[in-house]
């Protein structure tokens, strides 16, 4: 009997890899990715089987697709499978129930005969001297097997039926769909001393769990929400760190629109292997311009129609604080910006950095404004009061008063927006100072606050129906 040690069983049942010529993997941000992989094989001629290995564990199997680059016309598939009953100690045991194995233990005692059973203490043996009890699984040294069971893989596998006209080499190309591969950006900007400019740089995280390695890989990764006919769990990378040490002032990516997407394509071959976090610069721009500002905003965080009843009450919170980035070329951005989160850090009296707030964006086209809302001011506070509400007959009549408060050293500029409880039908009778209509239903407000002082905002509103 030819003896096997289970302890190299993947070894030696390894079958040799088909020569790779190449692998692209295009990562979609919805979990998912498309990838091809070019190998060459020989077919003879008549009807060939071919074992394709190293696919993803988590492949969609009914998205495989097989072509010969070679000679798409000269081979037929007559049968595709993917096996991935993979082999493991358990199962083995299985199948050689009532089949002939051999086991040493750590004393060195050998048992060699029939599999009768087996449990997770103990092997039974139909031995030429009677039967063995043999305890599992610290006793066990070494249990040999006369060969792999049928039906049982080292790896995932893909395999197929050719029928070939001819005999002759192929250069292949399969492509399937796999689960399991993710990628998202993650942004890193450092405000400067005035809050007037930042610099901006972009990295891409790439996770893959998908169950194997794709070596020197072309990648290309697609910003966009793709219909899928089923959900797609999505992954999160939420492993970025601060990189202070400046990347290759070189892009990396090349971005192009694709159909009603962005593609992004590393411009070098990488490697992604299974169970990894890979980060990979995307933008590096220093001197962007940036806005920032104080929002006072009383209808965030509440529901409109409860707030704005006919109820008399004070809102007091202190201001917002929000970013604003044109991401232009003139403003030394312009590439499509694929959503993710935006920390943003400060640099202290002392040079070191210091982590001021958090925002994520969405997909954000060339030309578009970016704004990040990063924290709530700690020295200006807002307070929104309603001073008088009265109803007549098809008309109503509220008016308020906002008191904006600085206790910093410096004057500052609050925008306060006002959200009106009626689309249509509606007038501001009486006010303090200009407004600007934002929208139907949404009044502004420019206030200059002074240093360790208020400014005070009141108007009237009449709605009528």
């Amino acid at each position: 009997m030819k003896k096997l040690a289970l302890a190299v069983l993947s070894l030696l049942f390894a079958s040799s890899a088909l020569a790779q010529e190449s692998v692209e993997v295009t990562i979609y941000n919805q979990n998912f990715a498309l990838v091809k992989d070019q190998r060459y094989f020989d077919l003879d001629k008549g009807i060939n089987r071919i074992e394709f290995k190293d696919v993803a564990a988590l492949i969609e199997p009914t998205s495989v697709h097989f072509t010969s680059l070679s000679a798409p016309a000269s081979c037929g598939i007559l049968e595709q499978n993917y096996e991935y009953d993979l082999v493991n100690a358990g199962k083995l045991l299985f199948k050689y129930i009532d089949k002939p194995i051999k086991v040493v233990t750590k004393e060195g005692d050998v048992y060699e005969g029939t599999l009768l059973s087996y449990d997770d203490s103990q092997l039974v043996i139909q031995t030429k001297d009677g039967l063995a009890m043999v305890a599992r699984p610290d006793n066990i040294k070494q249990i040999s097997f006369d060969k792999l069971p049928e039906g049982l893989i080292t790896k995932p596998t893909l395999i197929w039926l050719i029928n070939s006209d001819k005999k002759m080499k192929h250069l292949t190309e399969v492509s399937y769909l796999t689960n399991g591969i993710n990628w998202n950006c993650e942004y890193v900007t450092v405000l400067d001393k005035d809050d007037k400019s930042l610099d901006l740089d972009g990295w891409v995280s790439i996770t893959n769990n998908c169950g194997t390695t794709y070596k020197d890989a072309k990648i290309k990764l697609i910003a966009g929400e793709i219909k899928r006919a089923y959900a797609v769990g999505g992954l999160r990378a939420d492993k970025m760190m601060l990189m202070e040490a400046k990347a290759s002032s070189a892009p990396q990516f090349e971005e192009k629109s694709f159909f009603e997407y962005h593609m992004y394509t590393l411009q070098r071959p990488a490697t992604i292997k299974n169970n990894q976090n890979k980060q990979i610069s995307l933008i590096n721009s220093s001197g962007v311009s940036v806005k920032k500002e104080l929002i006072f905003d009383p209808s965030k965080g509440n529901n409109s129609w409860w707030y704005y009843s006919d109820r008399d009450e004070t809102l007091k919170e202190n201001t917002r604080v929000e970013l604003e980035v044109v991401n232009s070329k003139a403003n030394n951005l312009g590439m499509p910006l694929p959503q993710g989160k935006v920390k943003v850090y400060k640099k202290d009296t002392d040079g070191s950095l210091q982590f001021i707030g958090e925002d994520a964006i969405e997909h954000t086209p060339k030309d578009e404004k970016i704004r990040l809302y990063i924290g709530n001011a700690f020295d200006v506070v807002g307070e929104r009061t309603r001073k008088d509400f009265k109803t007549e007959y098809r008309t109503a009549r509220e008016s308020f008063e906002i008191v904006l408060r600085n206790h910093k050293e410096q004057d500052v500029e609050v925008r306060v927006v006002e959200k009106l409880w009626r689309y249509t039908g509606w007038e501001i009778t009486a006010t303090s100072m200009n407004f600007e209509k934002k929208d139907a239903s949404t009044i502004e407000y420019v206030v200059k606050v002074p240093k360790n002082g208020q400014a005070k905002v009141t108007y009237t509103a009449k709605y009528t129906w």
